[in-house]
Formats: C-alpha cells, sequence, structure tokens
C-alpha cells in the first residue's frame, strides 16, 4: 500500500512540474508573440517610410536646380518622416509613470488616464494589462508626481512644476 502511496504521490509531483512548465512556455510565448507584432509594427512603418522617401528622392529635382522652396519642401518632408517614426519609439523602454511625466510635462496640462494610455501606446510603451487605464491609474497614484485633480485625471504635483519653472 505505501508503495502504491509512493507512486501516486511521485506521478502528482511530475503533473505539477509539468502544468507549471506549461504554464511558463505560454507565458514566452505570449510575449514572444507581443515583440513580433511590436517588430511587424515597425517594419511596416519602415517600409512605408522608406517608400514615401524614395518616391520623394526620385520626384525631387538635381540639388544644383533646386529652387529655395523646392529645398524647404524636401526638407520639411524629411522632418516630418522623423517625426512620425520619434513618435512611435518615444517612449519605448521606459517605466509608465516616467513616460506619463514626460508627456504631462511636454503637454503642460492635465490628461484623463484613457488619453495617457493613448499616447503611451502611440510612443512605444508596452502595457500587458487586462484593464490598462485603471493600471496607469493605479501607478499615477502612487506617485508623488502626479497630482489627482478629477477622476481618473492627473496633472503634475506642484513641486514638479515648480523645478521645471526653475530651470
Amino acid at each position: 500500500m505505501d508503495e502504491l502511496a509512493d507512486i501516486l504521490s511521485g506521478l502528482e509531483q511530475r503533473i505539477n512540474m509539468y502544468k507549471n512548465k506549461l504554464i511558463d512556455l505560454q507565458k514566452k510565448r505570449d510575449r514572444l508573440d507581443d515583440e513580433i507584432k511590436t517588430a511587424k509594427k515597425y517594419l511596416e512603418l519602415a517600409e512605408t517610410l522608406f517608400r514615401v522617401e524614395k518616391n520623394k528622392a526620385r520626384s525631387a529635382t538635381p540639388p544644383q536646380v533646386q529652387t529655395e522652396d523646392q529645398e524647404k519642401a524636401t526638407t520639411k518632408g524629411s522632418e516630418e518622416t522623423k517625426d512620425v517614426l520619434f513618435r512611435t519609439v518615444k517612449f519605448s523602454g521606459i517605466s509608465i509613470p516616467q513616460a506619463t511625466y514626460l508627456l504631462l510635462r511636454e503637454e503642460g496640462k492635465p490628461l484623463h488616464a484613457k488619453e495617457i494610455y493613448q499616447r503611451l501606446v502611440e510612443g512605444g510603451v508596452k502595457i500587458r494589462s487586462k484593464t490598462p487605464v485603471t493600471s496607469i491609474s493605479i501607478s499615477l497614484n502612487r506617485d508623488k508626481r502626479f497630482l489627482r485633480i478629477a477622476p481618473n485625471t492627473y496633472r503634475l504635483a506642484d513641486t514638479e512644476v515648480q523645478r521645471e519653472e526653475r530651470r
């Protein structure tokens, strides 16, 4: 009887070990799927920008014949391309509170958590929560740099604003 109990106990441990291993592998797969999705988005963006720049180069007249207006238009187009690329990676790799701090400092006005969420995602922040707006609110409520002025609406705390003004 003890032998049977030992066998069952060993099998139960193996089952739990394999379940945990399966869960870990599924989490890794989900992370890889997210990375693949992001890489595809950046690839598509880069290819689009490449085509736009290539078409501009084809349609541009040779530099020695370009008028001042044409030169300004070409420079403006390149700056717009850089702006599009910059916006998609602006907050990539930084925490939600740090990205929000930069966003609110740049905006200069309070923003709702939903708007913050949209801007952070556009800027490259990865938020893996089922309720991202709530996650952002919780993060900002815990950080002293932010002040909640209405439900889910935040601005920089006065101390942060004063520090910025002194700089």
